[in-house]
C-alpha cells in the first residue's frame, strides 16, 4: 500500500490531499498559504515527513483545448521541484475540470477539495495499476 499526497498548486494557496494505493479515496488534507517560497516548501516537508508519501500528484491547469498557459509552466515547474527535493514519483494530472467542480465554492477550502478531487482522478485514471 502506497500513500499519495495531490497538490493543486497556486500562486497565494496550495491545497493537498492524501489518499493511498489500498483504499484509492483522496481526502482533503490542509492549505498550505505561506507567503514565500522558502516557507512554502518547509511546509510541504512537514506533510511529506509526516505522510512519507511514495509518490505525489500535481494538477496540471490547461485551457479547455488543452493548450498551456502560464499558470501550466509553473505547476510543471513545482512538479519537478517537488521530485528533485524529496526524491519522490511526481505525476502531473491534467486538472481541467477540477476547478470548475468546485466553481461555486470559494475560499481556501476549495483548495484541499480541487486536490483531492485532482487525487480521485489520478486514482480512477490508474484503477488497474499497482492493485495486489
Amino acid at each position: 500500500m502506497e500513500t499519495v499526497l495531490a497538490f493543486d498548486f497556486g500562486l497565494k494557496r496550495i491545497g493537498v490531499a492524501v489518499g493511498n494505493s489500498m483504499l484509492r479515496q483522496a481526502q482533503p488534507l490542509t492549505v498550505i498559504g505561506a507567503a514565500t517560497n522558502v516557507a512554502k516548501f518547509a511546509a510541504i516537508a512537514a506533510v511529506v515527513a509526516e505522510w512519507q508519501p511514495a509518490r505525489c500528484v500535481v494538477g496540471l491547469p490547461l485551457y479547455p483545448d488543452g493548450a498551456e498557459h502560464e499558470m501550466t509552466v509553473r505547476c510543471r515547474r513545482f512538479a519537478n521541484q517537488l521530485h528533485g527535493r524529496f526524491a519522490l514519483e511526481t505525476t502531473l494530472v491534467d486538472e481541467r475540470y477540477s476547478s470548475a467542480v468546485l466553481a461555486a465554492k470559494r475560499g481556501e477550502v476549495i483548495d484541499a477539495r480541487a486536490a483531492a478531487i485532482i487525487l480521485q482522478q489520478y486514482f480512477d485514471d490508474h484503477e488497474h495499476d499497482d492493485q495486489s
